[in-house]
Protein backbone atom coordinates (compact mmCIF):
# COMPACT_ATOMS: atom_id res chain seq x y z
CA UNK A 1 0.00 0.00 0.00
CA UNK A 2 2.72 2.46 1.06
CA UNK A 3 4.82 1.53 -1.97
CA UNK A 4 1.89 2.29 -4.26
CA UNK A 5 1.47 5.73 -2.70
CA UNK A 6 5.21 6.44 -2.99
CA UNK A 7 5.09 5.49 -6.66
CA UNK A 8 2.14 7.81 -7.15
CA UNK A 9 3.99 10.68 -5.49
CA UNK A 10 6.98 10.07 -7.72
CA UNK A 11 4.79 9.78 -10.80
CA UNK A 12 3.10 13.00 -9.82
CA UNK A 13 6.48 14.69 -9.44
CA UNK A 14 7.59 13.55 -12.88
CA UNK A 15 4.34 14.53 -14.54
CA UNK A 16 4.47 17.86 -12.75
CA UNK A 17 7.69 18.65 -14.58
CA UNK A 18 5.97 18.38 -17.94
CA UNK A 19 2.58 19.75 -16.96
CA UNK A 20 1.80 23.22 -18.26
CA UNK A 21 -1.32 23.66 -16.09
CA UNK A 22 0.33 23.79 -12.67
CA UNK A 23 1.54 27.38 -12.76
CA UNK A 24 -1.93 28.60 -13.70
CA UNK A 25 -3.64 26.62 -10.92
CA UNK A 26 -1.09 27.85 -8.34
CA UNK A 27 -1.83 31.47 -9.23
CA UNK A 28 -5.57 31.11 -9.60
CA UNK A 29 -7.89 33.06 -7.28
CA UNK A 30 -11.70 33.16 -7.33
CA UNK A 31 -13.63 36.12 -8.73
CA UNK A 32 -14.63 38.18 -5.69
CA UNK A 33 -15.86 41.24 -7.60
CA UNK A 34 -19.52 41.11 -6.60
CA UNK A 35 -19.04 39.95 -3.01
CA UNK A 36 -18.68 41.83 0.27
CA UNK A 37 -15.01 41.65 1.26
CA UNK A 38 -15.39 43.49 4.58
CA UNK A 39 -13.52 41.65 7.32
CA UNK A 40 -15.94 40.75 10.15
CA UNK A 41 -15.42 41.99 13.69
CA UNK A 42 -15.75 39.19 16.24
CA UNK A 43 -16.62 39.72 19.88
CA UNK A 44 -15.37 36.99 22.20
CA UNK A 45 -17.75 36.67 25.14
CA UNK A 46 -16.02 33.60 26.58
CA UNK A 47 -13.85 30.69 25.42
CA UNK A 48 -16.98 29.06 24.00
CA UNK A 49 -19.13 31.98 22.77
CA UNK A 50 -18.26 34.28 19.85
CA UNK A 51 -20.55 36.69 17.96
CA UNK A 52 -20.24 38.87 14.88
CA UNK A 53 -23.39 40.84 14.01
CA UNK A 54 -26.17 38.29 13.39
CA UNK A 55 -23.62 35.49 13.24
CA UNK A 56 -22.51 33.33 16.15
CA UNK A 57 -20.33 30.44 17.21
CA UNK A 58 -20.88 28.68 20.52
CA UNK A 59 -20.26 25.39 22.24
CA UNK A 60 -23.31 23.69 23.71
CA UNK A 61 -23.35 21.63 26.90
CA UNK A 62 -22.95 18.38 24.94
CA UNK A 63 -19.68 19.67 23.45
CA UNK A 64 -20.98 20.35 19.92
CA UNK A 65 -20.02 23.66 18.34
CA UNK A 66 -22.97 25.48 16.74
CA UNK A 67 -22.15 27.90 13.93
CA UNK A 68 -24.69 30.33 12.46
CA UNK A 69 -23.63 32.43 9.44
CA UNK A 70 -25.43 34.29 6.68
CA UNK A 71 -24.49 36.38 3.65
CA UNK A 72 -22.94 36.01 0.20
CA UNK A 73 -20.30 33.29 -0.36
CA UNK A 74 -17.33 35.47 0.57
CA UNK A 75 -19.12 36.85 3.64
CA UNK A 76 -19.96 33.30 4.74
CA UNK A 77 -16.33 32.26 4.28
CA UNK A 78 -14.81 35.27 6.04
CA UNK A 79 -17.28 35.12 8.93
CA UNK A 80 -16.84 31.36 9.33
CA UNK A 81 -13.06 31.77 9.33
CA UNK A 82 -13.15 34.66 11.81
CA UNK A 83 -15.52 32.91 14.22
CA UNK A 84 -13.77 29.52 14.11
CA UNK A 85 -10.26 31.01 13.95
CA UNK A 86 -8.53 29.13 16.80
CA UNK A 87 -10.23 25.81 16.02
CA UNK A 88 -9.36 26.18 12.34
CA UNK A 89 -5.64 26.35 13.11
CA UNK A 90 -5.96 23.45 15.55
CA UNK A 91 -7.84 21.31 13.00
CA UNK A 92 -5.29 21.79 10.24
CA UNK A 93 -2.54 20.89 12.70
CA UNK A 94 -4.39 17.66 13.58
CA UNK A 95 -4.81 16.80 9.90
CA UNK A 96 -1.26 17.58 8.81
CA UNK A 97 0.24 15.82 11.84
CA UNK A 98 -1.43 12.67 10.49
CA UNK A 99 0.17 13.34 7.10
CA UNK A 100 3.56 13.75 8.81
CA UNK A 101 3.06 10.42 10.65
CA UNK A 102 2.18 8.77 7.38
CA UNK A 103 5.01 10.39 5.38
CA UNK A 104 7.79 11.16 7.92
CA UNK A 105 10.68 11.71 5.51
CA UNK A 106 11.32 15.29 4.33
CA UNK A 107 12.15 13.97 0.87
CA UNK A 108 8.84 12.13 0.62
CA UNK A 109 7.00 15.18 1.97
CA UNK A 110 8.54 17.19 -0.83
CA UNK A 111 7.33 14.60 -3.34
CA UNK A 112 3.89 14.73 -1.74
CA UNK A 113 3.81 18.52 -2.06
CA UNK A 114 4.70 18.31 -5.75
CA UNK A 115 2.25 15.48 -6.27
CA UNK A 116 -0.58 17.55 -4.77
CA UNK A 117 0.23 20.51 -7.00
CA UNK A 118 0.17 18.31 -10.06
CA UNK A 119 -2.81 16.21 -9.00
CA UNK A 120 -4.99 19.20 -8.13
CA UNK A 121 -4.05 21.24 -11.20
CA UNK A 122 -7.63 21.17 -12.55
CA UNK A 123 -9.48 21.29 -9.25
CA UNK A 124 -10.32 25.00 -9.50
CA UNK A 125 -11.91 24.46 -12.93
CA UNK A 126 -14.37 22.00 -11.38
CA UNK A 127 -15.46 23.96 -8.31
CA UNK A 128 -18.11 26.68 -8.79
CA UNK A 129 -16.90 30.20 -8.09
CA UNK A 130 -19.33 30.63 -5.16
CA UNK A 131 -17.63 27.79 -3.26
CA UNK A 132 -14.17 28.94 -4.25
CA UNK A 133 -15.05 32.37 -2.82
CA UNK A 134 -16.23 30.82 0.44
CA UNK A 135 -13.13 28.62 0.68
CA UNK A 136 -10.98 31.70 -0.02
CA UNK A 137 -12.72 33.59 2.79
CA UNK A 138 -12.13 30.79 5.30
CA UNK A 139 -8.51 30.39 4.14
CA UNK A 140 -7.66 33.95 5.22
CA UNK A 141 -7.77 32.68 8.81
CA UNK A 142 -5.70 29.51 8.37
CA UNK A 143 -2.21 29.15 9.80
CA UNK A 144 0.90 30.06 7.80
CA UNK A 145 2.62 27.08 9.45
CA UNK A 146 1.87 24.86 6.44
CA UNK A 147 2.56 27.35 3.64
CA UNK A 148 5.40 25.06 2.53
CA UNK A 149 2.72 22.62 1.31
CA UNK A 150 0.74 25.25 -0.61
CA UNK A 151 -0.47 28.85 -0.11
CA UNK A 152 -3.50 29.32 2.18
CA UNK A 153 -6.24 29.36 -0.47
CA UNK A 154 -4.85 26.54 -2.61
CA UNK A 155 -4.18 24.44 0.49
CA UNK A 156 -7.74 24.86 1.72
CA UNK A 157 -9.09 24.03 -1.72
CA UNK A 158 -6.91 20.89 -1.86
CA UNK A 159 -8.24 19.74 1.52
CA UNK A 160 -11.74 19.54 0.05
CA UNK A 161 -10.51 16.66 -2.09
CA UNK A 162 -8.98 14.80 0.90
CA UNK A 163 -12.05 12.57 1.34
CA UNK A 164 -11.95 11.68 -2.38
CA UNK A 165 -8.18 11.15 -2.57
CA UNK A 166 -8.41 9.22 0.69
CA UNK A 167 -10.84 6.57 -0.39
CA UNK A 168 -9.37 6.32 -3.89
CA UNK A 169 -5.84 5.54 -2.72
CA UNK A 170 -6.75 2.87 -0.13
CA UNK A 171 -9.30 1.96 -2.57
CA UNK A 172 -9.48 3.85 0.09
CA UNK A 173 -10.74 2.89 3.49
CA UNK A 174 -10.59 6.01 5.58
CA UNK A 175 -14.33 5.62 5.16
CA UNK A 176 -16.80 2.79 5.74
CA UNK A 177 -20.10 4.59 6.16
CA UNK A 178 -23.54 3.06 6.71
CA UNK A 179 -26.86 4.78 5.97
CA UNK A 180 -30.55 3.97 5.74
CA UNK A 181 -33.96 5.51 5.08
CA UNK A 182 -37.52 4.44 5.92
CA UNK A 183 -40.91 5.86 4.99
CA UNK A 184 -44.55 4.80 4.57
CA UNK A 185 -45.27 1.52 6.33
CA UNK A 186 -41.67 1.23 7.57
CA UNK A 187 -41.68 4.57 9.44
CA UNK A 188 -43.41 5.03 12.78
CA UNK A 189 -45.57 7.96 11.64
CA UNK A 190 -45.38 7.24 7.89
CA UNK A 191 -43.03 10.17 7.24
CA UNK A 192 -39.51 9.78 5.89
CA UNK A 193 -36.71 9.16 8.40
CA UNK A 194 -33.02 8.72 7.59
CA UNK A 195 -29.94 7.77 9.63
CA UNK A 196 -26.24 7.52 8.90
CA UNK A 197 -22.81 7.02 10.47
CA UNK A 198 -19.99 9.03 8.93
CA UNK A 199 -16.98 6.80 9.52
CA UNK A 200 -14.26 9.18 8.35
CA UNK A 201 -11.36 8.89 10.78
CA UNK A 202 -8.14 10.89 10.77
CA UNK A 203 -7.27 10.86 14.48
CA UNK A 204 -8.97 11.64 17.79
CA UNK A 205 -7.92 15.29 17.69
CA UNK A 206 -9.55 15.70 14.26
CA UNK A 207 -12.91 14.40 15.52
CA UNK A 208 -12.79 16.47 18.72
CA UNK A 209 -14.41 19.65 17.42
CA UNK A 210 -17.58 18.76 15.52
CA UNK A 211 -19.46 21.72 14.12
CA UNK A 212 -23.20 21.81 13.46
CA UNK A 213 -23.28 24.62 10.87
CA UNK A 214 -26.45 26.56 10.06
CA UNK A 215 -25.95 28.59 6.89
CA UNK A 216 -28.33 31.15 5.41
CA UNK A 217 -27.00 32.09 1.95
CA UNK A 218 -28.16 35.17 0.03
CA UNK A 219 -29.16 32.88 -2.84
CA UNK A 220 -30.22 29.29 -2.28
CA UNK A 221 -31.93 27.46 0.56
CA UNK A 222 -30.89 27.84 4.21
CA UNK A 223 -29.41 24.55 5.40
CA UNK A 224 -27.55 22.75 8.15
CA UNK A 225 -24.61 20.38 7.88
CA UNK A 226 -22.26 18.57 10.24
CA UNK A 227 -18.72 19.61 9.50
CA UNK A 228 -15.33 20.52 10.98
CA UNK A 229 -13.26 23.73 10.96
CA UNK A 230 -12.19 24.68 7.44
CA UNK A 231 -14.66 22.39 5.63
CA UNK A 232 -17.09 24.10 3.24
CA UNK A 233 -18.23 20.88 1.57
CA UNK A 234 -21.16 18.83 2.90
CA UNK A 235 -20.96 15.20 4.04
CA UNK A 236 -24.26 15.13 5.99
CA UNK A 237 -26.91 17.83 5.87
CA UNK A 238 -30.50 19.00 5.36
CA UNK A 239 -31.99 22.20 3.94
CA UNK A 240 -35.17 23.98 5.01
CA UNK A 241 -37.08 22.37 2.12
CA UNK A 242 -36.52 19.04 3.88
CA UNK A 243 -33.95 17.74 1.37
CA UNK A 244 -31.12 15.69 2.90
CA UNK A 245 -27.77 14.49 1.58
CA UNK A 246 -25.29 11.93 2.92
CA UNK A 247 -22.36 10.26 1.13
CA UNK A 248 -21.02 6.69 1.10
CA UNK A 249 -17.74 5.87 -0.63
CA UNK A 250 -17.73 3.23 -3.36
CA UNK A 251 -14.97 1.23 -5.01
CA UNK A 252 -12.89 3.57 -7.16
CA UNK A 253 -10.24 3.35 -9.80
CA UNK A 254 -7.31 5.53 -8.76
CA UNK A 255 -7.95 8.79 -10.65
CA UNK A 256 -5.20 10.74 -12.41
CA UNK A 257 -6.59 14.21 -11.86
CA UNK A 258 -8.82 15.89 -9.28
CA UNK A 259 -12.19 17.15 -10.52
CA UNK A 260 -15.26 18.07 -8.44
CA UNK A 261 -14.90 16.85 -4.84
CA UNK A 262 -17.97 14.88 -3.76
CA UNK A 263 -18.49 17.12 -0.74
CA UNK A 264 -18.69 20.19 -2.99
CA UNK A 265 -21.24 18.48 -5.23
CA UNK A 266 -23.38 17.53 -2.22
CA UNK A 267 -23.06 21.05 -0.82
CA UNK A 268 -24.42 22.40 -4.13
CA UNK A 269 -27.33 19.93 -3.99
CA UNK A 270 -28.04 20.91 -0.38
CA UNK A 271 -28.02 24.61 -1.16
CA UNK A 272 -29.85 24.62 -4.50
CA UNK A 273 -32.21 21.60 -4.69
CA UNK A 274 -35.67 21.28 -3.14
CA UNK A 275 -36.49 17.79 -4.42
CA UNK A 276 -34.92 14.64 -5.85
CA UNK A 277 -35.36 15.73 -9.48
CA UNK A 278 -33.39 18.94 -8.88
CA UNK A 279 -30.71 17.04 -6.96
CA UNK A 280 -30.23 14.65 -9.89
CA UNK A 281 -30.08 17.58 -12.31
CA UNK A 282 -27.23 19.19 -10.32
CA UNK A 283 -25.34 15.88 -10.07
CA UNK A 284 -25.48 15.46 -13.86
CA UNK A 285 -23.68 18.79 -14.38
CA UNK A 286 -20.57 17.92 -12.37
CA UNK A 287 -17.57 15.71 -13.16
CA UNK A 288 -16.45 13.80 -10.08
CA UNK A 289 -13.16 11.93 -9.70
CA UNK A 290 -14.14 9.05 -7.40
CA UNK A 291 -17.11 6.70 -7.07
CA UNK A 292 -19.72 7.54 -4.47
CA UNK A 293 -23.29 6.82 -3.42
CA UNK A 294 -25.18 9.98 -2.52
CA UNK A 295 -28.31 9.26 -0.51
CA UNK A 296 -30.87 12.00 -1.11
CA UNK A 297 -33.96 12.16 1.09
CA UNK A 298 -36.79 14.53 0.21
CA UNK A 299 -39.78 15.74 2.22
CA UNK A 300 -41.38 16.92 -1.02
CA UNK A 301 -41.10 13.41 -2.53
CA UNK A 302 -41.47 11.61 0.84
CA UNK A 303 -38.84 9.03 -0.09
CA UNK A 304 -35.10 8.57 -0.58
CA UNK A 305 -32.96 7.50 -3.56
CA UNK A 306 -29.29 6.85 -4.22
CA UNK A 307 -27.47 8.91 -6.84
CA UNK A 308 -24.55 6.65 -7.72
CA UNK A 309 -21.72 8.47 -9.47
CA UNK A 310 -18.26 7.69 -10.82
CA UNK A 311 -15.84 9.56 -13.10
CA UNK A 312 -17.43 7.87 -16.14
CA UNK A 313 -21.11 7.26 -15.39
CA UNK A 314 -24.06 7.92 -13.14
CA UNK A 315 -27.23 6.02 -12.23
CA UNK A 316 -30.17 6.38 -9.85
CA UNK A 317 -31.16 3.55 -7.53
CA UNK A 318 -34.74 3.54 -6.32
CA UNK A 319 -36.77 0.91 -4.47
CA UNK A 320 -40.20 1.07 -6.19
CA UNK A 321 -41.85 -1.72 -4.16
CA UNK A 322 -40.32 -0.99 -0.79
CA UNK A 323 -40.50 1.60 1.99
CA UNK A 324 -36.85 1.28 2.96
CA UNK A 325 -33.44 2.05 1.43
CA UNK A 326 -30.14 0.75 2.80
CA UNK A 327 -26.64 1.77 1.73
CA UNK A 328 -23.12 0.77 2.76
CA UNK A 329 -20.08 0.92 0.45
CA UNK A 330 -21.09 -0.93 -2.69
CA UNK A 331 -23.34 0.08 -5.57
CA UNK A 332 -26.82 -1.25 -6.25
CA UNK A 333 -27.99 0.41 -9.48
CA UNK A 334 -28.07 -1.35 -12.86
CA UNK A 335 -25.17 0.71 -14.25
CA UNK A 336 -22.78 -0.34 -11.45
CA UNK A 337 -23.92 -3.56 -9.77
CA UNK A 338 -22.11 -5.86 -12.22
CA UNK A 339 -18.99 -3.70 -12.42
CA UNK A 340 -15.87 -5.76 -11.59
CA UNK A 341 -14.66 -3.31 -8.95
CA UNK A 342 -18.07 -3.27 -7.33
CA UNK A 343 -18.26 -7.08 -7.35
CA UNK A 344 -14.80 -7.21 -5.77
CA UNK A 345 -15.95 -4.73 -3.10
CA UNK A 346 -18.94 -6.92 -2.25
CA UNK A 347 -16.84 -10.11 -2.00
CA UNK A 348 -13.70 -8.77 -0.31
CA UNK A 349 -14.74 -5.87 1.93
CA UNK A 350 -17.02 -5.51 4.97
CA UNK A 351 -19.64 -3.54 2.99
CA UNK A 352 -21.99 -6.47 2.29
CA UNK A 353 -21.81 -7.61 5.93
CA UNK A 354 -22.90 -4.19 7.25
CA UNK A 355 -25.60 -4.03 4.58
CA UNK A 356 -27.01 -7.36 5.73
CA UNK A 357 -26.77 -6.31 9.37
CA UNK A 358 -28.88 -3.22 8.62
CA UNK A 359 -31.42 -5.44 6.84
CA UNK A 360 -31.50 -7.72 9.89
CA UNK A 361 -32.07 -4.81 12.30
CA UNK A 362 -34.79 -3.40 10.04
CA UNK A 363 -36.57 -6.77 10.20
CA UNK A 364 -36.34 -6.72 13.99
CA UNK A 365 -37.79 -3.18 14.08
CA UNK A 366 -40.91 -2.96 11.89
CA UNK A 367 -41.43 0.78 12.50
CA UNK A 368 -38.39 3.07 12.55
CA UNK A 369 -38.42 6.15 14.78
CA UNK A 370 -35.53 8.41 15.91
CA UNK A 371 -34.77 6.36 19.04
CA UNK A 372 -34.66 3.10 17.07
CA UNK A 373 -32.56 4.80 14.37
CA UNK A 374 -30.03 5.83 17.04
CA UNK A 375 -29.89 2.26 18.37
CA UNK A 376 -29.21 0.91 14.86
CA UNK A 377 -26.40 3.46 14.35
CA UNK A 378 -24.91 2.55 17.74
CA UNK A 379 -25.12 -1.23 17.25
CA UNK A 380 -21.77 -2.93 17.90
CA UNK A 381 -22.68 -6.55 17.15
CA UNK A 382 -22.57 -8.62 13.99
CA UNK A 383 -25.10 -10.74 12.15
CA UNK A 384 -27.35 -12.69 14.53
CA UNK A 385 -25.84 -10.61 17.37
CA UNK A 386 -22.38 -12.15 16.98
CA UNK A 387 -19.68 -10.62 19.18
CA UNK A 388 -17.29 -8.90 16.76
CA UNK A 389 -14.88 -7.32 19.21
CA UNK A 390 -14.94 -3.55 19.64
CA UNK A 391 -13.66 -1.50 16.71
CA UNK A 392 -14.39 -4.17 14.09
CA UNK A 393 -15.33 -2.55 10.77
CA UNK A 394 -18.02 -5.16 10.24
CA UNK A 395 -20.04 -3.41 12.96
CA UNK A 396 -22.34 -0.50 12.18
CA UNK A 397 -20.78 1.22 15.18
CA UNK A 398 -17.07 0.85 14.54
CA UNK A 399 -16.25 3.14 17.49
CA UNK A 400 -14.56 5.60 15.16
CA UNK A 401 -17.34 7.63 13.49
CA UNK A 402 -16.88 11.36 13.11
CA UNK A 403 -20.63 11.63 13.69
CA UNK A 404 -23.97 9.90 13.55
CA UNK A 405 -26.99 11.83 12.26
CA UNK A 406 -30.76 11.27 12.00
CA UNK A 407 -33.19 13.29 9.84
CA UNK A 408 -36.96 13.74 9.88
CA UNK A 409 -37.26 15.92 6.74
CA UNK A 410 -41.01 16.60 6.84
CA UNK A 411 -40.77 17.90 10.41
CA UNK A 412 -37.44 19.72 9.64
CA UNK A 413 -35.86 17.88 12.57
CA UNK A 414 -32.28 16.65 12.74
CA UNK A 415 -30.38 14.85 15.51
CA UNK A 416 -26.56 15.08 15.67
CA UNK A 417 -24.43 12.85 17.90
CA UNK A 418 -22.15 14.38 20.51
CA UNK A 419 -18.79 12.78 21.33
CA UNK A 420 -17.61 10.15 21.66
CA UNK A 421 -18.35 8.96 18.12
CA UNK A 422 -22.12 8.43 17.73
CA UNK A 423 -22.51 7.38 21.36
CA UNK A 424 -22.96 10.75 23.03
CA UNK A 425 -26.36 12.41 23.31
CA UNK A 426 -28.13 12.88 19.96
CA UNK A 427 -28.88 16.62 20.04
CA UNK A 428 -32.07 17.69 18.23
CA UNK A 429 -32.45 20.82 16.08
CA UNK A 430 -35.53 22.21 14.35
CA UNK A 431 -34.63 24.09 11.16
CA UNK A 432 -37.84 26.12 11.21
CA UNK A 433 -36.81 27.46 14.62
CA UNK A 434 -33.16 27.96 13.68
CA UNK A 435 -33.92 29.99 10.56
CA UNK A 436 -36.88 31.79 12.11
CA UNK A 437 -36.53 34.93 14.18
CA UNK A 438 -33.47 34.70 16.44
CA UNK A 439 -34.30 35.50 20.03
CA UNK A 440 -30.89 35.11 21.68
CA UNK A 441 -27.66 34.40 19.78
CA UNK A 442 -25.96 33.35 23.02
CA UNK A 443 -27.97 30.19 23.68
CA UNK A 444 -27.96 26.81 21.93
CA UNK A 445 -30.34 26.11 19.06
CA UNK A 446 -31.09 22.62 20.42
CA UNK A 447 -34.57 21.41 21.27
CA UNK A 448 -33.73 19.63 24.53
CA UNK A 449 -37.17 18.02 24.82
CA UNK A 450 -36.44 15.87 21.76
CA UNK A 451 -32.81 14.91 22.50
CA UNK A 452 -31.93 11.19 22.53
CA UNK A 453 -29.94 10.08 25.58
CA UNK A 454 -26.34 8.90 25.32
CA UNK A 455 -25.49 5.24 24.75
CA UNK A 456 -25.35 3.41 28.14
CA UNK A 457 -22.28 1.58 26.78
CA UNK A 458 -20.21 4.71 27.56
CA UNK A 459 -20.42 3.96 31.29
CA UNK A 460 -19.43 0.28 31.03
CA UNK A 461 -16.16 -1.45 31.89
CA UNK A 462 -16.07 -2.75 28.30
CA UNK A 463 -15.98 0.82 26.99
CA UNK A 464 -13.22 1.81 29.42
CA UNK A 465 -11.26 -1.29 28.38
CA UNK A 466 -11.72 -0.36 24.73
CA UNK A 467 -10.16 3.07 25.36
CA UNK A 468 -7.20 1.32 27.01
CA UNK A 469 -7.06 -1.17 24.14
CA UNK A 470 -6.65 1.63 21.59
CA UNK A 471 -3.57 2.90 23.39
CA UNK A 472 -2.09 -0.59 23.70
CA UNK A 473 -2.91 -1.29 20.04
CA UNK A 474 -0.87 1.76 19.07
CA UNK A 475 1.99 0.50 21.25
CA UNK A 476 2.05 -2.97 19.68
CA UNK A 477 2.16 -1.37 16.22
CA UNK A 478 5.32 0.42 17.38
CA UNK A 479 6.82 -2.82 18.72
CA UNK A 480 6.11 -4.60 15.42
CA UNK A 481 7.43 -1.76 13.30
CA UNK A 482 10.67 -1.40 15.27
CA UNK A 483 10.98 -5.15 15.99
CA UNK A 484 11.53 -4.42 19.68
CA UNK A 485 11.02 -6.73 22.65
CA UNK A 486 7.52 -6.72 24.14
CA UNK A 487 7.23 -6.80 27.98
CA UNK A 488 6.29 -10.22 29.35
CA UNK A 489 2.74 -9.45 30.46
CA UNK A 490 1.88 -7.04 27.62
CA UNK A 491 0.21 -9.46 25.17
CA UNK A 492 -1.99 -11.14 27.76
CA UNK A 493 -3.22 -7.76 29.01
CA UNK A 494 -3.65 -6.43 25.45
CA UNK A 495 -5.81 -9.41 24.44
CA UNK A 496 -7.89 -9.26 27.63
CA UNK A 497 -8.96 -5.67 26.84
CA UNK A 498 -10.75 -6.68 23.61
CA UNK A 499 -10.96 -10.50 23.63
CA UNK A 500 -13.48 -10.94 20.79
CA UNK A 501 -11.49 -8.86 18.28
CA UNK A 502 -9.44 -10.91 15.83
CA UNK A 503 -6.75 -8.22 15.56
CA UNK A 504 -5.40 -8.83 19.09
CA UNK A 505 -4.50 -12.40 18.14
CA UNK A 506 -3.26 -11.53 14.66
CA UNK A 507 -0.82 -8.90 15.97
CA UNK A 508 0.39 -11.26 18.71
CA UNK A 509 0.90 -13.85 15.99
CA UNK A 510 2.95 -11.38 13.96
CA UNK A 511 5.13 -10.60 16.98
CA UNK A 512 5.87 -14.25 17.73
CA UNK A 513 6.49 -14.92 14.05
CA UNK A 514 9.07 -12.09 14.03
CA UNK A 515 10.71 -13.71 17.09
CA UNK A 516 10.70 -17.09 15.31
CA UNK A 517 8.54 -18.55 18.08
CA UNK A 518 6.43 -20.39 15.52
CA UNK A 519 4.45 -22.44 18.05
CA UNK A 520 3.00 -19.33 19.75
CA UNK A 521 2.61 -17.62 16.38
CA UNK A 522 0.57 -20.58 15.12
CA UNK A 523 -1.55 -20.61 18.29
CA UNK A 524 -2.42 -16.91 17.94
CA UNK A 525 -3.06 -17.02 14.20
CA UNK A 526 -5.41 -19.98 14.67
CA UNK A 527 -7.22 -18.13 17.48
CA UNK A 528 -7.63 -15.11 15.15
CA UNK A 529 -9.33 -17.37 12.59
CA UNK A 530 -11.98 -18.32 15.16
CA UNK A 531 -13.07 -14.66 15.33
CA UNK A 532 -15.02 -12.56 12.82
CA UNK A 533 -12.25 -11.28 10.54
CA UNK A 534 -13.06 -8.00 8.83
CA UNK A 535 -12.17 -8.70 5.18
CA UNK A 536 -11.31 -11.65 2.94
CA UNK A 537 -7.75 -10.40 2.16
CA UNK A 538 -7.04 -10.12 5.91
CA UNK A 539 -8.22 -13.70 6.47
CA UNK A 540 -6.10 -14.89 3.55
CA UNK A 541 -3.05 -13.12 5.00
CA UNK A 542 -3.42 -15.11 8.25
CA UNK A 543 -3.86 -18.38 6.36
CA UNK A 544 -0.70 -17.57 4.40
CA UNK A 545 1.29 -17.18 7.63
CA UNK A 546 -0.02 -20.52 8.87
CA UNK A 547 1.15 -22.21 5.64
CA UNK A 548 4.61 -20.67 6.09
CA UNK A 549 4.72 -21.91 9.68
CA UNK A 550 3.72 -25.41 8.56
CA UNK A 551 6.62 -25.44 6.08
CA UNK A 552 9.02 -24.30 8.81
Amino acid sequence: MKNRIKILFFLGFLLMLVSCGITKSKRHLPDLTHYNATKPVVTKLSDSVFISGKNSFLKNKQGLWELYVEGDPLEIGLTTGALTDSLLKQQQKAFFSKVTDFVPSKFQQNLLRNFLKWYNRKLYQNVANEYQAEIYGVSQYTSHEFDNLAPQYQRNLYLHGAHDIGHALQDLALVGCSSFAAWGEKSENGNLILGRNFDFYINDAFAENKIVAFIKPKTGYPFMMVTWPGMSGAVSGMNNEGLTVTINAGKSKIPLVAKTPISILTREILEHAKNIEEAISIAKKRNVFVSESIMVGSANDDKAVLIEVSPKKMDIYTVPNSDQLICSNHFQSDAFKNDKRNESQIVNSHSKYRFERMQELFQENPKINPKIASEILRNKKGLQNTELGYGNEKALNQLMAHHGIIFKPKEKLVWVSANPYQMGEFVCYNLDSVFGERKNPLISFEDETLNITKDPFIETTACKNYQKFRKEDHKIDGFLKNKTEIPADFIQNYQSLNPDYWVVYYKAGLYFYQKKNFLLAKENFEKALTKEITTVPQKEAIEKYLKKIKRK
